[in-house]
């Protein structure tokens, strides 16, 4: 058999950042990774210590708008999860590994997996087949975001089948295959030995919570992934969605938003996500200040949700009609756009 020829690496388009100033960017701190990483847990932390004393003294009409908003804060354990498995919330390198894998636990994500299929998508962003995590287009609906936004059993489903698969050492589809093929032995069984440790603690959560009656732990952990994700849905599905692929500059596949502070800070900093994918290495909590240094180079950033969502609901409404249709957004007249 022909063995296939190496892939041509991408020649990316980045913004020019002088040597000094991206030194000090991509410079970690312990104290920022803690208050970034203490902080949200200590906000999840909150919400399900609400849930749980609310239970039995308030109505249960209340309990469940407290689990909803416990859900919606959960569900970006995904973006923190992200930013550990990139090595750069925390300075030291071993205590981005020990949450990554805390935050693999509680989010039902892979750490082995995840690293090696978003090792690509930076690599290749949108170049099929070499990236197939993120696919375009991405055609979503309200029917999409109420099921998954809400309540969302079939996302559990999904979540425990892939978990048990990973488990039984099988791969399924062209994506799982091509990466699972492309890691070495030992990274394979680093991989399918996570998917039994993540099934091992969720059977012991559900175990303990039947042991002793304690009802609402199971919700508040293991299910908290698939309810209440209406706040992760809209974040997350900005960063590609109804953009272009094939192209070498991130500032035509990657979308940049503005939010406020607190949905920075729960979203881990990813609306700044072409900065992120040009200069990966940056820690999160220093994407705002590459922002404002590349800001004259990249196209208008949407001010809001709001507005983000009335551009990408026109894109997907002209995809609709048009399948080949993708949005090129506007950039400065620069030498290299």
């Amino acid at each position: 058999m022909k063995a296939e020829a190496p892939e041509a690496p991408i020649r990316w388009y980045r913004v020019p950042v002088e040597r000094e100033m991206l030194r000090q960017l991509n410079e970690r701190s312990d104290l920022r990774g803690w208050l970034q990483t203490g902080g949200f847990l200590a906000l999840l932390a909150f919400t399900g210590s609400a849930a749980w004393l609310a239970q039995g003294r308030v109505s249960w009409p209340i309990v469940l708008l407290i689990l909803f908003v416990h859900g919606s804060v959960w569900g970006f354990l995904l973006n923190g999860f992200h930013e550990l498995c990139h090595q750069t919330v925390f300075k030291t390198r071993a205590l981005n590994t020990f949450f990554a894998h805390v935050f693999s636990l509680l989010s039902w994500n892979n750490v082995y997996w995840f690293t090696a299929s978003h090792t690509r998508h930076h690599q290749h962003t949108l170049h099929p087949p070499r990236d197939l995590e993120v696919t375009l287009p991405m055609l979503m609906s309200v029917g999409e975001f109420v099921r998954t936004g809400i309540v969302h059993p079939l996302g559990l489903w999904k979540w425990i089948k892939r978990t048990v698969r990973l488990s039984a050492e099988r791969a399924d589809g062209a994506w799982e295959t091509r990466v699972l093929a492309e890691m070495d032995e030992a990274g394979r069984r680093r991989l399918f030995n996570w998917s039994r440790a993540i099934l091992a603690f969720h059977i012991l959560i559900v175990s303990v919570s039947i042991y002793e009656r304690l009802w609402l732990l199971p919700v508040l952990t293991t299910l908290a992934p698939f309810y209440g994700g209406w706040l992760l849905y809209l974040l997350n599905n900005t960063q590609h969605v109804g953009l272009m692929d094939k192209t070498p500059d991130f500032r035509l596949c990657c979308r940049t938003i503005h939010v406020n502070p607190f949905l920075r800070f729960i979203y881990w900093h990813m609306n700044y996500h072409i900065e992120h994918h040009m200069y990966a290495a940056v820690p999160c909590y220093n994407l705002r200040k590459l922002h404002r240094l590349c800001a004259p180079q990249l196209p208008p950033t949407p001010d809001g949700l709001l507005k983000t969502w009335r551009q990408i609901g026109a894109i997907i409404a002209r995809q609709r009609t048009e399948p080949t249709y993708q949005f090129r957004p506007e950039l400065p007249a620069t030498p290299a756009a």
